[in-house]
């Protein structure tokens, strides 16, 4: 059995239960195996089939799901196409794409078929023909490193893995996916995270809830009824800053994981304080999925413990895992492949430790970093560092070019509301965990950080801002 066909049976299994809701609309697991059936039909009239690359520029709705699992039921290879990217991305993305699967006709290069004109063909049962060391999806990254790296997943990995199947009885898979009784789904169908937590949430039998827009965090949690939800470090920032001030009624979340970049304890602290039992936090990558998943309160200062079938293992301080869920490499690059692949092994590039009671410590990664007189400095411990400072609520650094030191570390703070930060203190605090020389050179004060496509905070923005 290859991928998708454990989601079709599922879906076929219970034909009556809610797969979206949207709105007053809602489209039942009956209905959308409907819709995977017709864009089945429609792709495979357009010419397209194993092998192909078919470029998915949906909306987050049922249609832009029942696309992409149709272009993995045709052994086709999706290509994720992210909204508003410029241009010269867009092309480097669309260059092995034979056409581009969008709500309405766009001017583009690549021959682009509507949803409208797919949804007009006839049903097709839906039968996969995808090869287990076929490419079933290429999600590119956000291009924050320049050209945008392709990470493309082999049908092995959605077939063999974690999310893409029901869950192992007893396992924590299946205790996570018990909260998903509806679970908040924006963004884009181009996020990966995102995209692996819907799966989790149609095997675990619940319903995805689609916003209209994005999504106004805290509030549409209760408004929608949410249980489940992903949000990154810059949302949850905002979340506590109006829980500090606002009585939200959050009774029915029974899962809000916060993912995508390192959490200040501190504040990771306070959202288990305010928002409770529900708050987890994970650790990921675009190239392996989920890693490691914990309560907040829980495994303190850690990420968490590893998710069924997901390996760990830190070697010289950094951390490499291994599980079925693992990209089979980027996408035309063989060697940025081999830098970060190695006997079924991924190297994260994430600096580390595991404890003694399995749970999985961060303290940076092996690339973000600041050179100072030819020494490395890694920027992660000066944030948590500077963070854990009492009137700093966010803090991040960048590199910049410095005429004496070769590079210097510039700090950006986010003053906790109403305070303002002393830089002696904040410099002393620095200097008693890591020594002098990891002092930034220079600071700035900032009311909110920028937020990439990613959700991640935007350091290449961030650089950018700074005036010489």
């Amino acid at each position: 059995m290859v991928h998708p066909q454990a989601l079709l049976d599922e879906l076929a299994r219970t034909p009556e239960v809610p797969a979206f809701e949207h709105g007053s609309r809602v489209t039942t697991r009956g209905e959308l195996r409907e819709l995977i059936g017709r864009f089945t039909a429609g792709l495979r009239a357009a010419g397209l089939g194993p092998g192909d690359g078919v470029g998915i520029a949906t909306a987050v709705t049922p249609e832009g799901f029942a696309a992409l699992v149709a272009v993995h039921v045709l052994g086709a290879r999706a290509v994720a196409v992210r909204s508003g990217l410029p241009e010269t991305q867009l092309r480097h993305i669309l260059g092995d794409v034979t056409a581009l699967v969008a709500d309405e006709p766009v001017e583009t290069a690549v021959p682009v078929l509507s949803v409208r004109r797919l949804l007009s063909a006839a049903y097709a049962e839906p039968v996969p023909q995808g090869q287990p060391g076929d490419i079933a999806t290429v999600v590119f990254t956000s291009g924050s490193t320049g050209v945008p790296k392709g990470v493309a997943y082999p049908y092995r990995a959605l077939t063999e893995g974690r999310v893409w199947r029901p869950p192992v009885p007893g396992s924590a898979h299946e205790r996570l996916g018990a909260g998903f009784g509806r679970y908040l789904l924006f963004g884009s169908l181009a996020s990966a995270v995102m995209v692996e937590q819907l799966a989790v949430c149609l095997f675990a039998g619940g319903t995805a809830v689609i916003p209209d827009g994005l999504p106004d965090f805290p509030w549409v949690l209760p408004r929608l009824r949410v249980t489940a939800a992903l949000t990154t470090v810059p949302r949850l920032h905002r979340i506590l800053e109006v829980l500090r001030g606002s009585d939200v009624d959050l009774s029915a979340l029974r899962t809000l994981i916060v993912a995508g970049s390192p959490v200040p304890p501190h504040q990771l602290a306070e959202a288990a304080e305010r928002i409770g039992p529900a708050m987890h936090h994970a650790y990921g990558q675009t190239e392996t999925g989920m890693l490691t998943i914990c309560r907040a309160d829980e495994g303190l200062g850690s990420v968490g413990k590893p998710c069924d079938t997901v390996e760990i293992s830190v070697r010289d301080g950094e951390v490499w895992v291994r599980t079925p869920s693992a990209f089979a490499g980027y996408w035309r690059d063989p060697s940025g492949s081999a830098e970060v692949l190695r006997d079924g092994w991924v190297r994260t590039q994430d600096l580390g430790f595991v404890d003694a009671d399995g749970y999985l410590h961060l303290s940076g990664r092996a690339r973000d970093v600041v050179i100072v007189n030819a020494i490395i400095h890694y920027t992660g411990p000066i944030e948590r560092a500077m963070a854990a400072c009492p009137d700093v609520d966010q803090a991040y650094v960048v590199a910049v070019p410095d005429p004496l030191t070769g590079e210097a570390a510039h700090a950006f703070l986010v003053p906790v509301p109403g305070r303002e930060p002393d830089l002696g203190e904040v410099r002393k605090a620095v200097a008693a965990e890591l020594g002098e020389a990891a002092v930034p050179a220079r600071f700035s004060f900032v009311d909110s950080v920028p937020v990439a496509p990613s959700g991640k905070p935007d350091k290449a923005a961030l650089r950018a801002s700074i005036v010489d």
